[in-house]
Order: structure tokens, then sequence, then C-alpha cells
């Protein structure tokens, strides 16, 4: 009896000089689309600050209003935090490298 070693599924070639695929890392997309990513995820949390991040998006004064965000916790206006998630420190330390970045 002939051995049948077909079982249905073509063989798979890594050789087929095809590259492989991966999601792209969030540094490696477009510039602006990591700005809105990252204001995204302070809105979800702190719309406000979001706003005013995108209100001073582009001038001289967001690296200062970053910077106090992250700093003293505070947004300048006498609003004093309790502290930042995680996930909106790290937005916020992301933003201020876009910033620096121009």
């Amino acid at each position: 009896m002939p051995k049948n070693d077909f079982t249905g599924f073509p063989e798979i070639s890594m050789d087929s000089g095809d590259p492989a695929t991966r999601p792209m890392a969030l540094n490696e997309l477009p510039r602006q689309f990591q700005v809105d990513h990252n204001i995204d995820i302070i809105k979800k949390r702190h719309e406000r600050v979001a706003q005013s991040i995108k209100m001073f998006w582009g001038h001289r004064d967001c690296a200062e209003y970053l910077q106090s965000l992250i700093i003293s916790g505070g947004d300048g206006s006498a609003r004093e935090r309790i502290g930042f998630t995680p996930e909106v420190m790290t937005a916020l330390f992301n933003l201020a490298k876009l910033n620096e970045s121009k």
C-alpha cells in the first residue's frame, strides 16, 4: 500500500522572498498619527487637558505646558492633579518628545 503524506494543506515555504510582516510599532507610524493617538489616550480621562494640548500644539508654549503637567502634576491654573495613570503619563512623555522633534 503506497504511503500518502498529503494532508490537504499546501506546504509552507519560508524562502519565498516575501518579507515577514508584523504590526508597525507606534514610533514607526506617521508623526501626526502618533500625536493624535497620544492625545486620544489623554482625552479618555482628562478631556480638558487634551483640549489644552490641542490648543497649544505647534506653539512654543506647548513644551512648557507639557512639562508642567509631567513635573508638577498641575496644569498651571491652580487645579492640581492627584496624579496621572501610567498610560496617561506615557502619552504625555510621548507628546513632549514629539513636540521637541518638530
